[in-house]
Protein backbone atom coordinates (compact mmCIF):
# COMPACT_ATOMS: atom_id res chain seq x y z
CA UNK A 1 0.00 0.00 0.00
CA UNK A 2 1.29 3.52 -1.02
CA UNK A 3 2.19 5.92 1.82
CA UNK A 4 -0.73 8.04 0.50
CA UNK A 5 -3.23 5.52 1.14
CA UNK A 6 -2.27 4.34 4.09
CA UNK A 7 -2.61 8.10 5.13
CA UNK A 8 -6.53 8.32 3.90
CA UNK A 9 -6.99 4.63 5.80
CA UNK A 10 -5.38 6.38 9.09
CA UNK A 11 -7.41 9.40 8.68
CA UNK A 12 -10.91 7.68 7.75
CA UNK A 13 -10.45 5.36 10.80
CA UNK A 14 -9.88 8.20 12.87
CA UNK A 15 -13.17 10.10 12.12
CA UNK A 16 -15.02 7.05 12.99
CA UNK A 17 -12.96 6.35 16.26
CA UNK A 18 -14.73 7.66 19.87
CA UNK A 19 -13.69 7.46 23.51
CA UNK A 20 -16.44 5.09 24.61
CA UNK A 21 -15.09 2.61 26.78
CA UNK A 22 -11.44 4.13 26.93
CA UNK A 23 -9.33 3.89 30.25
CA UNK A 24 -9.18 7.33 31.62
CA UNK A 25 -7.87 9.08 34.72
CA UNK A 26 -9.70 12.22 36.24
CA UNK A 27 -7.55 14.27 38.14
CA UNK A 28 -9.28 16.77 41.13
CA UNK A 29 -8.60 18.15 44.46
CA UNK A 30 -11.85 16.41 45.49
CA UNK A 31 -14.26 19.51 45.97
CA UNK A 32 -17.99 18.55 44.46
CA UNK A 33 -17.96 21.16 42.21
CA UNK A 34 -14.82 20.08 40.33
CA UNK A 35 -15.91 16.70 40.43
CA UNK A 36 -19.19 17.16 38.63
CA UNK A 37 -17.86 18.89 35.82
CA UNK A 38 -15.19 16.17 35.23
CA UNK A 39 -17.85 13.32 35.89
CA UNK A 40 -20.47 15.24 33.28
CA UNK A 41 -17.77 15.41 30.39
CA UNK A 42 -16.04 11.91 31.14
CA UNK A 43 -19.57 9.95 31.46
CA UNK A 44 -21.16 11.72 28.20
CA UNK A 45 -17.60 10.87 26.26
CA UNK A 46 -18.43 6.90 27.91
CA UNK A 47 -15.08 7.09 29.40
CA UNK A 48 -13.59 4.12 32.11
CA UNK A 49 -12.41 6.71 34.39
CA UNK A 50 -10.91 6.18 38.02
CA UNK A 51 -10.73 9.29 39.73
CA UNK A 52 -7.30 11.04 40.88
CA UNK A 53 -7.72 13.11 44.40
CA UNK A 54 -4.54 14.97 45.02
CA UNK A 55 -4.22 16.93 47.60
CA UNK A 56 -0.30 18.54 47.89
CA UNK A 57 0.74 20.15 51.06
CA UNK A 58 3.42 23.17 51.55
CA UNK A 59 5.71 24.58 49.04
CA UNK A 60 3.51 22.25 46.36
CA UNK A 61 0.58 23.45 47.57
CA UNK A 62 1.22 26.90 47.51
CA UNK A 63 3.24 27.30 44.10
CA UNK A 64 0.40 25.49 42.39
CA UNK A 65 -0.58 25.31 39.45
CA UNK A 66 3.02 26.74 38.45
CA UNK A 67 5.08 24.02 40.65
CA UNK A 68 5.92 20.66 40.05
CA UNK A 69 4.80 17.37 41.53
CA UNK A 70 6.33 16.36 45.36
CA UNK A 71 9.12 13.76 44.80
CA UNK A 72 7.44 11.73 47.47
CA UNK A 73 4.17 10.94 45.81
CA UNK A 74 6.56 8.74 43.13
CA UNK A 75 5.11 9.91 40.24
CA UNK A 76 5.04 7.34 37.22
CA UNK A 77 6.68 4.97 39.83
CA UNK A 78 4.78 1.57 41.75
CA UNK A 79 2.78 2.28 44.53
CA UNK A 80 2.25 5.51 43.05
CA UNK A 81 -1.74 6.41 42.07
CA UNK A 82 -0.04 7.96 39.46
CA UNK A 83 1.68 4.85 37.87
CA UNK A 84 1.68 3.01 34.81
CA UNK A 85 -0.04 1.68 32.55
CA UNK A 86 -0.72 5.33 31.46
CA UNK A 87 -4.58 6.02 30.41
CA UNK A 88 -5.66 7.10 27.10
CA UNK A 89 -6.97 10.08 28.29
CA UNK A 90 -6.28 12.52 31.54
CA UNK A 91 -8.53 15.28 32.69
CA UNK A 92 -8.07 17.52 35.09
CA UNK A 93 -9.43 20.31 36.86
CA UNK A 94 -8.19 22.73 39.60
CA UNK A 95 -5.05 24.45 39.88
CA UNK A 96 -4.06 21.70 42.12
CA UNK A 97 -4.29 19.20 39.67
CA UNK A 98 -2.45 21.19 36.96
CA UNK A 99 1.21 20.02 37.75
CA UNK A 100 0.09 16.27 37.95
CA UNK A 101 -1.24 16.67 34.39
CA UNK A 102 1.81 18.25 33.13
CA UNK A 103 3.84 15.58 34.73
CA UNK A 104 1.77 13.14 33.18
CA UNK A 105 2.70 14.94 29.74
CA UNK A 106 6.19 14.63 30.38
CA UNK A 107 6.06 10.35 31.48
CA UNK A 108 3.40 9.20 29.04
CA UNK A 109 4.26 11.50 25.87
CA UNK A 110 1.76 10.82 22.96
CA UNK A 111 0.26 7.91 24.52
CA UNK A 112 -2.23 9.79 26.54
CA UNK A 113 -4.50 12.64 25.47
CA UNK A 114 -4.71 15.28 28.18
CA UNK A 115 -7.48 17.80 28.78
CA UNK A 116 -7.97 20.93 31.37
CA UNK A 117 -11.36 21.86 32.71
CA UNK A 118 -11.50 25.53 33.34
CA UNK A 119 -8.38 28.08 33.01
CA UNK A 120 -5.18 26.16 34.42
CA UNK A 121 -3.47 29.77 34.39
CA UNK A 122 -0.46 28.07 32.75
CA UNK A 123 0.80 27.98 29.19
CA UNK A 124 -1.36 26.33 26.33
CA UNK A 125 0.92 22.88 25.99
CA UNK A 126 -0.50 22.60 29.75
CA UNK A 127 -2.75 20.04 27.86
CA UNK A 128 -4.07 19.17 24.29
CA UNK A 129 -7.20 20.75 25.10
CA UNK A 130 -8.83 23.35 27.74
CA UNK A 131 -12.01 24.14 28.06
CA UNK A 132 -13.43 27.38 29.60
CA UNK A 133 -17.41 28.63 30.09
CA UNK A 134 -17.58 31.64 27.77
CA UNK A 135 -17.54 34.20 30.04
CA UNK A 136 -13.22 33.60 30.41
CA UNK A 137 -11.37 35.50 28.44
CA UNK A 138 -8.85 32.93 27.45
CA UNK A 139 -8.94 31.80 23.49
CA UNK A 140 -6.52 29.79 21.59
CA UNK A 141 -6.38 26.97 18.96
CA UNK A 142 -6.79 24.33 21.79
CA UNK A 143 -9.33 25.95 23.54
CA UNK A 144 -13.12 25.51 23.34
CA UNK A 145 -15.59 27.39 24.92
CA UNK A 146 -19.64 26.80 26.08
CA UNK A 147 -22.00 29.50 27.76
CA UNK A 148 -22.40 26.98 31.18
CA UNK A 149 -20.11 24.78 32.62
CA UNK A 150 -20.43 20.95 32.26
CA UNK A 151 -22.34 18.81 34.89
CA UNK A 152 -24.02 15.68 35.28
CA UNK A 153 -28.05 16.68 34.13
CA UNK A 154 -28.10 15.21 30.76
CA UNK A 155 -31.26 14.70 29.16
CA UNK A 156 -32.01 11.43 29.14
CA UNK A 157 -30.82 11.79 33.13
CA UNK A 158 -33.85 14.37 33.37
CA UNK A 159 -36.13 12.85 31.53
CA UNK A 160 -35.70 9.42 33.89
CA UNK A 161 -35.80 11.60 36.92
CA UNK A 162 -39.19 13.35 35.62
CA UNK A 163 -40.28 9.36 34.63
CA UNK A 164 -40.01 8.85 38.43
CA UNK A 165 -40.89 11.35 40.43
CA UNK A 166 -41.40 10.65 44.56
CA UNK A 167 -45.07 10.98 45.43
CA UNK A 168 -44.48 13.76 47.53
CA UNK A 169 -43.18 15.82 44.68
CA UNK A 170 -45.79 14.72 42.44
CA UNK A 171 -48.48 15.56 44.43
CA UNK A 172 -47.36 19.16 44.21
CA UNK A 173 -49.80 21.58 42.10
CA UNK A 174 -48.64 23.64 39.40
CA UNK A 175 -47.03 25.19 38.95
CA UNK A 176 -43.65 23.98 40.82
CA UNK A 177 -41.41 26.38 41.95
CA UNK A 178 -38.04 25.03 42.47
CA UNK A 179 -36.03 27.91 44.47
CA UNK A 180 -32.18 26.71 44.44
CA UNK A 181 -30.15 29.14 47.39
CA UNK A 182 -26.60 30.08 47.67
CA UNK A 183 -25.19 32.71 49.56
CA UNK A 184 -22.22 35.03 50.64
CA UNK A 185 -18.96 34.78 48.58
CA UNK A 186 -16.27 37.50 47.72
CA UNK A 187 -18.52 38.48 45.05
CA UNK A 188 -22.16 38.74 46.27
CA UNK A 189 -22.83 40.23 49.54
CA UNK A 190 -26.20 39.88 50.26
CA UNK A 191 -27.50 42.66 52.50
CA UNK A 192 -30.72 42.48 54.29
CA UNK A 193 -32.29 44.61 51.86
CA UNK A 194 -31.42 41.92 49.64
CA UNK A 195 -33.20 38.73 51.78
CA UNK A 196 -36.11 41.36 51.50
CA UNK A 197 -36.54 41.64 48.04
CA UNK A 198 -36.19 37.84 47.31
CA UNK A 199 -38.68 37.12 50.05
CA UNK A 200 -40.95 40.30 48.69
CA UNK A 201 -40.90 38.66 44.72
CA UNK A 202 -41.49 34.68 46.09
CA UNK A 203 -44.61 36.23 48.14
CA UNK A 204 -45.32 37.76 44.75
CA UNK A 205 -45.31 34.17 43.25
CA UNK A 206 -47.15 32.58 46.00
CA UNK A 207 -49.82 34.99 45.84
CA UNK A 208 -50.53 33.21 41.91
CA UNK A 209 -50.87 29.90 43.44
CA UNK A 210 -47.63 28.33 43.03
CA UNK A 211 -46.02 25.45 45.01
CA UNK A 212 -42.31 25.57 45.45
CA UNK A 213 -39.21 23.07 46.05
CA UNK A 214 -36.65 24.42 48.38
CA UNK A 215 -33.46 24.05 48.67
CA UNK A 216 -30.16 25.97 50.37
CA UNK A 217 -26.21 25.33 50.54
CA UNK A 218 -23.44 25.63 52.65
CA UNK A 219 -23.04 29.08 51.81
CA UNK A 220 -26.77 30.06 52.85
CA UNK A 221 -27.40 32.90 55.35
CA UNK A 222 -30.37 32.08 58.36
CA UNK A 223 -31.77 35.79 56.56
CA UNK A 224 -32.46 34.34 53.24
CA UNK A 225 -33.83 31.07 54.04
CA UNK A 226 -36.12 32.36 57.00
CA UNK A 227 -37.32 34.88 54.36
CA UNK A 228 -37.75 32.58 51.50
CA UNK A 229 -39.87 30.26 54.26
CA UNK A 230 -42.19 33.11 55.63
CA UNK A 231 -42.81 33.64 51.61
CA UNK A 232 -44.49 30.16 51.19
CA UNK A 233 -45.41 29.46 54.58
CA UNK A 234 -48.77 29.15 53.51
CA UNK A 235 -48.47 27.21 50.42
CA UNK A 236 -47.66 23.50 49.34
CA UNK A 237 -43.87 22.88 49.94
CA UNK A 238 -41.12 20.77 50.31
CA UNK A 239 -38.09 22.10 51.58
CA UNK A 240 -34.54 20.88 51.80
CA UNK A 241 -31.46 22.29 54.18
CA UNK A 242 -28.88 20.30 53.79
CA UNK A 243 -26.81 21.98 57.05
CA UNK A 244 -29.78 21.22 59.04
CA UNK A 245 -29.46 17.54 57.80
CA UNK A 246 -25.89 17.60 58.50
CA UNK A 247 -26.31 18.78 62.31
CA UNK A 248 -28.93 16.63 62.92
CA UNK A 249 -27.09 14.00 61.26
CA UNK A 250 -30.26 13.05 59.55
CA UNK A 251 -28.96 10.26 56.64
CA UNK A 252 -32.00 12.13 54.17
CA UNK A 253 -30.99 11.89 50.04
CA UNK A 254 -30.59 15.55 48.88
CA UNK A 255 -33.79 16.19 46.32
CA UNK A 256 -32.03 18.56 44.25
CA UNK A 257 -31.91 16.31 41.01
CA UNK A 258 -35.72 15.69 41.73
CA UNK A 259 -36.11 19.52 42.14
CA UNK A 260 -34.85 20.35 39.61
CA UNK A 261 -36.45 17.83 36.91
CA UNK A 262 -39.91 18.15 38.17
CA UNK A 263 -39.55 22.32 38.46
CA UNK A 264 -42.34 24.16 35.78
CA UNK A 265 -40.13 27.21 36.98
CA UNK A 266 -36.71 27.85 38.92
CA UNK A 267 -35.11 30.80 41.02
CA UNK A 268 -31.67 30.49 41.50
CA UNK A 269 -29.16 33.25 42.85
CA UNK A 270 -27.02 34.80 41.07
CA UNK A 271 -23.84 33.65 43.00
CA UNK A 272 -23.35 30.15 41.69
CA UNK A 273 -22.32 29.52 38.22
CA UNK A 274 -23.03 26.24 38.37
CA UNK A 275 -26.45 25.85 39.76
CA UNK A 276 -27.71 28.78 37.35
CA UNK A 277 -26.14 26.39 34.47
CA UNK A 278 -28.18 23.38 36.06
CA UNK A 279 -31.50 24.81 36.12
CA UNK A 280 -30.75 25.95 32.45
CA UNK A 281 -30.16 22.40 31.54
CA UNK A 282 -34.34 21.95 32.35
CA UNK A 283 -35.42 23.97 29.46
CA UNK A 284 -37.76 25.48 31.64
CA UNK A 285 -38.10 29.20 32.76
CA UNK A 286 -35.36 30.48 34.83
CA UNK A 287 -35.58 33.73 37.32
CA UNK A 288 -32.04 34.95 38.47
CA UNK A 289 -31.92 36.69 41.74
CA UNK A 290 -29.31 39.25 41.61
CA UNK A 291 -27.95 40.16 45.26
CA UNK A 292 -25.85 43.07 46.25
CA UNK A 293 -22.04 42.63 44.63
CA UNK A 294 -21.06 41.19 40.85
CA UNK A 295 -18.07 41.10 38.85
CA UNK A 296 -17.36 41.74 35.10
CA UNK A 297 -16.89 37.87 35.06
CA UNK A 298 -20.05 37.11 36.28
CA UNK A 299 -22.24 40.04 34.21
CA UNK A 300 -20.81 38.66 31.03
CA UNK A 301 -22.18 34.79 32.21
CA UNK A 302 -25.64 36.38 33.17
CA UNK A 303 -25.63 38.22 30.52
CA UNK A 304 -24.94 35.29 27.77
CA UNK A 305 -27.30 33.06 29.63
CA UNK A 306 -30.04 35.83 29.49
CA UNK A 307 -29.17 36.64 25.74
CA UNK A 308 -29.63 32.94 24.55
CA UNK A 309 -33.44 33.39 26.54
CA UNK A 310 -33.10 30.81 29.15
CA UNK A 311 -33.30 33.42 32.27
CA UNK A 312 -34.39 36.38 33.39
CA UNK A 313 -33.64 38.56 36.30
CA UNK A 314 -36.37 38.36 39.24
CA UNK A 315 -38.45 40.96 39.44
CA UNK A 316 -39.19 42.18 42.63
CA UNK A 317 -43.03 42.35 41.99
CA UNK A 318 -44.32 38.49 40.28
CA UNK A 319 -47.23 39.04 37.78
CA UNK A 320 -47.58 36.49 35.64
CA UNK A 321 -46.61 32.68 35.87
CA UNK A 322 -43.98 32.74 33.19
CA UNK A 323 -44.02 30.98 30.10
CA UNK A 324 -40.82 31.25 28.09
CA UNK A 325 -38.91 28.66 26.62
CA UNK A 326 -35.29 27.39 25.12
CA UNK A 327 -33.16 24.90 24.55
CA UNK A 328 -32.14 22.73 27.04
CA UNK A 329 -28.09 23.39 27.54
CA UNK A 330 -26.29 19.96 27.92
CA UNK A 331 -22.38 21.47 27.96
CA UNK A 332 -21.22 18.21 29.10
CA UNK A 333 -22.45 16.56 25.78
CA UNK A 334 -21.36 19.66 23.44
CA UNK A 335 -17.40 19.63 25.48
CA UNK A 336 -17.43 15.89 24.92
CA UNK A 337 -18.39 16.33 21.01
CA UNK A 338 -15.47 18.68 20.97
CA UNK A 339 -13.03 16.76 23.08
CA UNK A 340 -13.28 13.95 20.57
CA UNK A 341 -13.40 16.10 17.28
CA UNK A 342 -10.12 17.20 18.56
CA UNK A 343 -9.09 13.87 19.94
CA UNK A 344 -9.40 12.35 16.37
CA UNK A 345 -7.33 15.13 14.67
CA UNK A 346 -4.51 14.62 17.51
CA UNK A 347 -4.66 10.59 16.72
CA UNK A 348 -4.30 11.27 13.24
CA UNK A 349 -0.69 13.11 14.14
CA UNK A 350 0.09 12.87 18.43
CA UNK A 351 3.58 14.24 17.80
CA UNK A 352 3.10 16.83 16.19
CA UNK A 353 1.82 18.47 19.46
CA UNK A 354 0.44 21.41 20.00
Amino acid sequence: MKSSQRNAVVAVAAEGATLAGRRAWIITDGKPGMDVQCRGVADALGLDYQMKRVAPDGFHRFAAPYGGVAGREAFGRSGSQFAPPWPEIAMATGRLSIPYIRALRRAAGNACYRVVLQDPKTGRNTADLIWVPQHDKRRGSNVITTLTAPHSFSQRRLAELRADLPGNIGALRSPRVTIVLGGKNSVYSFSQADDARLHKAVKSMAALGASFMITSSRRTHKGLLDGVLAATANCPRLVYDGEAAAAKQTAVCNPYPQFLAAADILVVTADSVNMTGEAAASGQPVYVFHPTGGSAKFNRFHDGLRHYGATRDLPEQVTQIADWSYAPLDSARDIADEVTRHWRQWRRNPAAGL
